[in-house]
């Protein structure tokens, strides 16, 4: 597929049946919308470097031995590219439900590919994003309807994201998911 002269370059990874509009959408099932089909554990991705604008990966790094995917995800990135990523919380009854799930996620796991991050190993890997530009903690709001409350008071900084997971409150009250968007 040739994607010059495209506009805004957008790619959705792992997008099963979430296909959308003006991206290039890609899964590894041939399912009706899907532009390429390739199966993210094996990289390289099929596209040059500094190509996108936007990459969106909803509900997959869950699945898969994520980091070298997210270095690749950064390859194909332009500088000043966003990567949002969606991800189950650890709380999440999700993690469980499906037997497919290798991983968990706090709001701090995707700090440490962030420069200059809270946790001092910029030597664990050989690329950063030079910054988060929007992170939060997601909840199930029907039929639990005092989430609302609880999603506001948890996301209302990142010290609030950190007391909620380190103290109790995250086992009363679980969270659904990590949503975090990366700037290269």
């Amino acid at each position: 597929m040739d994607f010059k002269g495209v506009g805004l370059k957008r790619l959705n990874i792992g997008c099963g049946t979430d296909i959308r509009d003006g991206w290039i959408n890609l899964d590894k099932a041939k399912i009706p919308g899907v532009d390429i089909v390739h199966d993210l554990e094996s990289l390289p991705l099929p596209f040059e470097d500094s190509m996108f604008d936007q990459v969106l990966a909803k509900d997959v790094f869950e699945h898969l031995d994520y980091i070298q995917l997210l270095q690749e995800l950064h390859r194909i990135l332009k500088a000043g590219g966003e990567l949002t990523i969606q991800v189950p919380h650890f709380t999440s009854a999700d993690n469980f439900t499906d037997p497919t799930h290798k991983r968990r996620f706090s709001i701090r796991t995707f700090n440490f590919f962030i420069s200059n991050n809270e946790f001092n190993r910029s030597y664990y890997f050989d690329f950063s994003f030079s910054s988060v530009k929007d992170k939060k903690i997601t909840f199930l709001e029907y039929p639990l309807i005092y989430n609302l409350l609880i999603k506001k008071i948890v996301n209302f900084n990142d010290k609030t994201k950190k007391y909620y997971e380190l103290t109790g409150l995250s086992s009363l009250f679980p969270a659904k998911n990590i949503v975090i968007t990366l700037v290269k």
